[in-house]
């Protein structure tokens, strides 16, 4: 049988499969601008209704990709390919995958845990992982730090929720535990009025709850107060800096020691004689 007479049923052939090819095209691109469409939607709705915005880019991200799977499956389905036997297969595929990665898979059931219970929220200044920054991004697999020097630190999940997590602005009050020695000559009345006079002048310093200043306990080389005045989250930084400067400057203007650490050495001269 020469070409000629192939020629027909490539044709035709061509033809059929031509179609369906376009067809199962058609369903592809149509129904991705659809998924798009509806993700947009969602996330409008949620928006309007106060979602957190943690939450918001995870529920997003997650209707897309299951809209992207029956579209892709439709698409398939199209071409006159069974798509049970494709199920079939991409499940037995899937468990393979799952079992090759299991760490991606631990992070990624500890980021939909902590898109459900929120421990933090986007901007928040949190402890984590042995790591202090910012809450830049949360991802199913990643929570994303921006450290005060704006470096960015990418934390699997999993590392986070098997550790402690540390919130520091979850209140918008924060107390300053601040630790001050003084001499032992030195009088404690005397040292708390100055300290407490000096931590009142910083306009970081809130009146409500009021700071404090009380003996914390008696030291090899000092009388340690505890120095507590409470700031707002947002600027605890700063005022850490500010409050501490203020009260070693107004305890020199008093004349009020911090002593060193000091021992006391005793030379003995034994006579060997």
């Amino acid at each position: 049988m020469n070409f000629e007479e192939w020629l027909p049923t490539i044709q035709e052939l061509s033809l059929q499969y031509g179609l369906l090819a376009l067809k199962a095209l058609a369903i592809f691109v149509v129904g991705r601008i659809v998924a798009g469409l509806l993700r947009n939607i969602a996330d409008r709705i949620m928006k309007r209704g106060g979602t957190d915005a943690m939450l918001r880019k995870f529920l997003r991200n997650i209707l897309y990709a299951v809209l992207m799977t029956f579209v892709v499956i439709a698409s398939i389905s199209a071409l006159g390919i069974q798509t049970a036997s494709l199920v079939a297969v991409i499940g037995a595929a899937g468990l393979a995958i799952g079992l090759a990665l299991q760490g991606s898979l631990a992070n990624f059931a500890a980021g939909v845990l902590m898109i459900i219970f929120r421990p933090y929220k986007l901007g928040d200044l949190v402890s984590v992982a042995g790591t202090d920054g910012f809450v830049e991004e949360v991802d199913v697999f990643t929570t994303v730090l921006r450290l005060p020097d704006k470096t960015k630190i990418i934390i699997p999940n999993g590392q986070i929720m098997s550790d402690k997590i540390v919130n520091f602005t979850e209140a918008d009050k924060r107390r300053m535990d601040l630790l001050v020695g003084i001499g032992y000559d030195d009088d404690i009345d005397h040292a708390r009025d100055v300290i407490l006079a000096a931590i009142k002048e910083s306009e970081y310093v809130l009146d409500d709850p009021a700071p404090g200043v009380s003996v914390a306990e008696l030291g090899d080389n000092s009388v340690n107060l505890a120095v507590r005045p409470w700031v707002m989250s947002a600027t605890y930084a700063p005022a850490s800096h500010e409050i501490t400067e203020r009260v070693k400057k107004a305890l020199d203007a008093n004349g009020i020691s911090i002593p060193y650490p000091q021992r006391d050495v005793h030379i003995y001269n034994h006579d060997k004689n």
